[in-house]
């Protein structure tokens, strides 16, 4: 999640979002990119794969521009609505581990990576906004697309589109089935036992 959620970019802000005292969704995208990919270059702990040191740098660089509860709660679906919230903190905490251990092995891989943004197509108004883009580097390139909605704290990106397919809507159906067969505390025992089984493999 942390690599592919941001990415380098070189793009001015568009006109439409000038008079908004609000941080446009594409130039936040930059400038958090420009963050991550500069730390990733720093710290060699996080390019040899230091999950410890990828979910720091997450939590302090990513972590504040994602309404990671949106995220989950999407996942999760209608079942959403019946979790307690000690279940809802669980769910949380085992998603994110989850997604910190699926896509730290990207980070291991920036080298001269760059993410090309295309043209905001949104009113400058609109609350929702969806912002395309391809990371370019050697072999071809990847389509890496974000949704962001605005809140009072800023644009919070709450889903992720890799290569055509939305984040959020894969691991719905991964978690509705489990929820159908186990509840929502057998989901939660399921990602515990994932991310312990990722964490004793690793070691």
């Amino acid at each position: 999640m942390a690599a592919v959620l941001f990415s380098a970019a070189a793009l001015a802000w568009p006109r439409a979002w000038a008079a908004d005292p609000m941080e446009a969704p594409d130039a936040l995208i930059q400038r958090v990119a420009n963050e991550v990919f500069e730390a990733v270059k720093r710290d060699p702990a996080i390019r040899s794969g230091d999950l410890g040191r990828i979910t720091a740098l997450v939590d302090t660089k990513l972590m504040p521009h994602v309404d990671f509860e949106r995220m989950t709660a999407s996942a999760v679906g209608r079942f959403w609505r019946q979790a307690t919230p000690e279940q809802r903190q669980r769910l949380m905490a085992e998603f994110k581990t989850l997604l910190v251990r699926t896509y730290s092995g990207a980070l291991t891989q920036i080298t001269d990576q760059t993410l090309v943004i295309r043209p905001l197509r949104s009113a400058p108004d609109a609350n929702e906004v969806v912002v395309r883009s391809e990371i370019r580097g050697k072999g071809d390139p990847i389509q890496l697309d974000y949704r962001l909605a605005r809140t009072p704290q800023g644009w919070k990106v709450y889903d992720l589109n890799v290569l055509g397919v939305w984040l959020v809507d894969t691991y719905r159906t991964q978690f509705a089935q489990e929820i159908n067969a186990r509840g929502l505390d057998g989901l939660i025992q399921t990602l515990s036992e994932r991310n312990r089984s990722a964490h004793a493999s690793r070691s």
